[in-house]
């Protein structure tokens, strides 16, 4: 998809679409969660320092009165899950394969945003509404056992699952989660379209395990893939939809998952780059006409119109966007591996992000920041 070939209004709104999922790690609104579960009220916690979440819609205000958004003061967390749904799998349950986080402190005028390995181990709560007693295991089965809808086997709930994913994330940082989405891989192909690509410095050379050159799946054989690869060389790059979603979702290569989420984590700032550009997030009108464009690409939770949180968040200083790798190793006996945790120094940025002193921190543990 070229953006000049779109026709204005229809271009407009795919950008706008971006904001939701690039800016602050927004990638819908209440109006898709309130579409898709016919509830009007909207889901999660109120954002700090906002009043009651008001009803959704597009805002209009007065020429004298404050902007939307204007009245969110932080600090904010905001959960971003990418989601594998293969819908062509009657009742496959979504499994978070994606888990980042977005931390803006109070004032808004800087930002932290780190992955959580999927495979980490974790204590996820009981679910009562799921059928789920709680346990200690991966990450990633949060997702998918918060979506199981007892009598419907066939009918798992993306948006039940990222109620226990988001209490399991909620549990393990210590930070209360304000709003989050999920968001499947079709759609974050189809925004990286909408912005006409992405340019990224590719940091090491990845072999992609699904993807042939010309963009077409790879053949299934016994024991992986087969024929021509798609090769991302290491240097800057142009990537367009396909390409970012390939690349990013490649954990088979130098650095396993952890080199993944670091990729994940440089083509959500590279979004970010765009978008503020264009000053996108500033244009509350596009932004709320792009949530029903999404259809069930994406799903949106949380207490204040995407609208007020995408405003919000616009003025932040790309300089004062900082991406950071939390180091993390193997759990297991032997052959027996169970699963990731977090080293001591990646939980003790948590800590430290929680007591406001993450800066300082970032500069005592430099190897934390991820560049480019």
């Amino acid at each position: 998809m070229v953006l000049g070939s779109m026709a204005p209004r229809r271009r407009w709104l795919l950008l706008g679409l971006t904001a939701l999922a690039a800016v602050a790690l927004i990638a819908a609104g209440a109006v898709v969660i309130t579409r898709l579960t016919g509830d009007n009220k909207p889901g999660g916690a109120p954002v700090a320092g906002s009043p009651t979440p008001s009803p959704v819609g597009t805002p209009t205000p007065s020429p004298s009165g404050p902007p939307p958004g204007a009245d969110i003061t932080g600090p904010l967390n905001l959960l971003l899950v990418g989601v594998d749904t293969r819908v062509s799998v009657p009742g496959w349950e979504p499994h978070s394969d994606a888990v980042l986080v977005l931390h803006v402190p109070k004032g808004l005028d800087r930002a932290y945003l780190f992955s959580l390995p999927r495979d980490l181990l974790v204590d996820i709560p009981a679910f009562p509404k799921a059928g789920y007693k709680g346990g200690k295991t991966k990450l990633t089965h949060a997702m998918s056992y918060g979506s199981r809808v007892p009598g419907k086997p066939k009918q798992p709930s993306t948006a039940q699952g990222y109620e226990l994913l988001r209490s399991t994330v909620s549990g393990y940082t210590g930070l209360r989660i304000d709003a989050g989405a999920v968001l499947t891989f079709n759609g974050f192909d189809r925004l990286v379209d909408a912005l006409g690509g992405v340019d990224i410095y590719v940091d090491q050379r990845v072999a992609s395990l699904h993807r042939r050159p010309d963009g077409k799946y790879r053949e299934s054989a016994p024991g992986g893939y087969t024929g021509p690869q798609q090769v991302y060389e290491k240097g800057d790059r142009h990537l367009n939809g396909w390409q970012a979603l390939d690349y990013a979702r490649q954990r088979y290569i130098t650095g396993g998952d952890y080199a993944r989420q670091r990729h994940q984590q440089q083509l959500i700032r590279a979004m970010t780059r765009k978008i503020l550009d264009e000053g996108l997030a500033r244009q509350p009108e596009r932004v709320d006409q792009v949530v029903s464009a999404l259809g069930d690409t994406l799903v949106y939770v949380g207490g204040r119109r995407i609208v007020d949180i995408a405003y919000a968040l616009s003025g932040l200083p790309e300089n004062r966007f900082t991406l950071v790798g939390l180091p993390g190793s193997g759990v297991g006996k032997g052959s027996a591996y169970r699963g990731e945790q977090l080293t001591a120094e990646g939980r003790k940025f948590l800590t430290e992000l929680r007591a406001g002193r993450a800066d300082a921190y970032l500069a005592a543990h430099p190897k934390l920041v991820v560049k480019n």
